[in-house]
């Protein structure tokens, strides 16, 4: 409740509650506290009931891990890991705790988190080196926040939650997270509110002071007039929308892992996406596999199938196609090492062994592999080296079937003496041939895109493929390519030629994960509203600094941990364009409720600070006021549930503190003027009614007059008392000067 009482209103009205109890106004005190708080409570239960809603979505994506307790091996949630249990992890999978190491195979971690090194590191059971600086430098150590890259291991806990280092690094670095938009705009309008109230207190208390009136019934109209122009329940009604548009996004089978997130949703106007598995199927089929001339080669494809066969690293849709084709060959050979793909190589290692020799099989990105080969070995296995006109015929033969939309990985071997393993052994390799796969666009992907640049938000597509592969699936996609960029580009430029750049590019190729980062951030420091969709361990750090972040249920632990909302239909992407509807909607009914709340709180509160200067006494009690505002507040809560004109979901909404402004000091006063013609026609009745009233028992007036509705009906009550022969009536004057 801190934050709901920090409210710099909330506190003018506390502190107006504690004045009143100081000087002796115990029943004021009393009532303007509990009308406050009532407000309070009423917010707090509703953002309960959201926490729970968001707490219940969110379980039924909880992350797994596979734990041996007692003997028995089961899966538990990530954050009941306890000191003690044995944690077993494998490729994709996060760190849930710090522990120890036990078992290794091929293990490699991704420590950026907490070292900020992109490199992967190699773990081992072996205790740390004698020389080792920190604890992070040890071989057997894993700490939570960190993600098995390759590899697999089993490991025994030590610490968890705060205990772990990345825990002690969270304790002793606990700053909220950067306010969104529409959080920034709330606050703007909290600012203008005070600066209105702190002009509007001391000049009605001043007033009332001229016109002889009580200093503290004066100070605490004033302050209650001040809170008046605020609805109080505003967070309950963001709280309800916000509600509301989780459930209605979990019918259509999207969890919303952070509340407001759906807002930002909403608010995106440029959409980030990586190509493979999120545009194209997650499936990929393998289709050719040749020899450097372009020939049919089943030796290609053998040892494609054995280095997909042996290693350990992330199970991806290209493994399993090439896993598709059999072997016989698998069951002759042993695996002694691994290298495993990273994204500065571009390539990954195996080390066999059989009978007679140790083998090293290279599968990777084409300009990787083929600069480390020096020589080819065609279709009938005869060696020739690798010659300029033929490293030209293997670019064209590259070009054409990249141009047809194919991916292309290459496969080199080596002949090694020992089982020994570096990446300096990948060198000096023979060219085998290439692999290629096919991954069409998904069914649903060309329309969102479609509905997706109607509504306003630019789709740009960041990826580690090449520029023709990547042109074919934007051209089936019907996506004009715009200044495309390549990673070693994006390398080359400083950060404000790239962030000017970047606005204009919808494909980034070839590019690393550390450059997806740097794009979005690029994008945000120019005033755009970024949302990021991925779901590899790659993605985690784009994904972690969008404003709003996308995966899929079929995501890597670290992808879905790192999202904001999870897609639970991965072969679709329909429900996303409906999803951004579902933000733009929920913010235009909280716009409704602000709109309508603030320029009509604005109007009555002008309608009194008016009165006051022609009325002998106060128009309004300060408990009348907070409690015509709550009411008023109260009345509008179904807003959040109300229908949106589809005009308003057009475009991205964006918050303008000056079209608000604007909006308030003009509705504002309009209503004013039928406040004041009310007003006037009820003070003519009452009028009206009490000349009646005297006509009635006799008394002759030549002229009544009546100085507000207070003086009439207290001239009516005292009419009744005479007439039971409570009071006497005294002589009503005849003019205004008598009286």
């Amino acid at each position: 409740m801190g934050h709901k009482v920090a409210n710099p209103l909330v506190a003018l009205l506390l502190a107006a509650s504690i004045i009143s109890l100081l000087l002796g106004d115990l029943v004021n005190a009393s009532l303007i506290a509990s009308i406050v708080l009532f407000s309070l409570l009423l917010d707090l239960i509703q953002e309960r009931h959201a926490t729970n809603a968001a707490d219940k979505l969110k379980a039924s994506i909880a992350l797994q891990c596979q734990v041996i307790r007692g003997g028995k091996s089961f899966q538990v949630a990530t954050d009941a890991v306890v000191p003690g249990d044995i944690v077993h992890v494998a490729s994709g999978d996060l760190i849930p705790a710090d522990g120890i190491l036990l078992k290794a195979n091929d293990l490699f971690i991704n420590q950026s988190a907490l070292t900020g090194e992109s490199f992967p590191e190699q773990k081992d059971p072996s205790p740390p080196a004698p020389g080792a600086l920190s604890l992070l430098e040890a071989a057997n150590g894993l700490f939570m926040g960190t993600s098995v890259i390759s590899g697999e291991g089993t490991f025994v806990v030590t610490s968890t939650a705060s205990n772990t280092i990345l825990g002690g690094i969270a304790a002793s670095l606990r700053a909220l997270r950067p306010p969104t938009a529409f959080e920034a705009g709330i606050r703007q309008l909290g600012s203008l509110l005070m600066r209105i109230a702190l002009f509007l207190i001391p000049l009605v208390v001043v007033i009332n002071l001229i016109y002889g009136r009580h200093g503290l019934t004066s100070f605490t109209f004033a302050v209650a007039l001040a809170v008046g122009l605020t609805p109080e329940l505003l967070p309950m009604v963001v709280s309800i929308a916000l509600s509301r548009g989780a459930v209605r996004m979990a019918q259509k089978k999207v969890i919303v892992k952070r509340l407001s997130a759906i807002e930002d949703l909403g608010a995106i106007n440029v959409l980030c996406t990586d190509k493979t598995g999120t545009l194209t199927e997650a499936q990929m089929r393998l289709d050719h596999w040749i020899d450097p001339l372009g020939q049919p080669s089943q030796h290609t494809l053998t040892l494609a199938i054995l280095n997909s066969a042996f290693q350990q690293g992330i199970n991806n849709p290209i493994d399993e196609a090439i896993l598709k084709k059999k072997a016989n060959e698998i069951q002759e050979w042993e695996k002694e090492a691994e290298i495993p793909f990273d994204f500065d190589r571009r390539r990954l290692s195996v080390l066999l062994k059989n009978s007679s020799s140790f083998l090293m099989i290279t599968k990777g990105a084409p300009e990787s592999l083929l600069a480390c080969c020096v020589d080819f070995e065609d279709a009938n296995g005869v060696k020739s080296p690798l010659s300029s006109s033929l490293l030209t015929s293997i670019n064209q033969l590259i070009d054409s079937f990249s141009s047809q939309g194919f991916r292309l990985l290459a496969v080199a071997s080596k002949t090694l003496p020992s089982s020994s393993l570096t990446k300096e052994e990948e060198q000096g390799m023979t060219l085998a041939g290439f692999i290629s796969f096919f991954a069409p666009p998904k069914e649903s992907a060309r329309d969102t895109l479609h509905l997706l640049k109607k509504s306003g938000v630019e789709v740009k597509i960041l990826t580690g493929d090449g520029y023709q592969v990547s042109s074919h699936v934007c051209a089936s996609l019907n996506m004009t390519i715009s200044d495309p960029l390549s990673g070693s580009e994006i390398e080359q430029m400083t950060d404000s030629a790239f962030e000017a750049r970047a606005l204009k590019t919808n494909l980034f190729y070839r590019i690393a994960p550390a450059q997806k980062k740097r794009i979005i951030i690029a994008l945000k420091t120019r005033g755009a509203t970024v949302g990021f969709l991925g779901d590899g361990v790659n993605d985690a750090p784009a994904l972690r600094s969008a404003d709003v972040s996308l995966s899929f249920s079929t995501a890597v632990d670290a992808a879905q941990d790192a999202a904001d909302i999870i897609l639970l239909h991965p072969k679709s992407l329909r429900s996303l364009h409906s999803c951004v509807l579902e933000g733009r909607r929920t913010f235009a009914n909280v716009m409704k409720y602000i709109m309508m709340a603030f320029s009509s709180n604005f109007g009555n509160m002008i309608s009194m600070a008016i009165a006051v200067l022609f009325l002998p006494f106060l128009p309004m009690l300060p408990l009348q006021i907070l409690l015509n505002n709550l009411l008023y507040s109260i009345s509008q809560i179904p807003i959040p549930m109300d229908r949106v004109q589809t005009l308003q979901l057009i475009r991205p909404p964006s918050w303008n503190i000056s079209s608000l402004r604007f909006f308030m000091t003009l509705a504002g006063p309009i209503s004013s003027i039928f406040d004041f013609i009310l007003l006037d026609l009820f003070r003519n009745s009452i009028m009206s009614v009490v000349k009646i009233r005297w006509l009635a028992l006799g008394i002759k007036v030549s002229k009544v007059e009546v100085s507000g509705c207070s003086w009439a009906c207290a001239h009516w009550s005292r009419i009744g008392y005479e007439k039971k022969g409570l009071i006497s009536l005294p002589k009503i004057a005849s003019s205004e000067g008598e009286r």
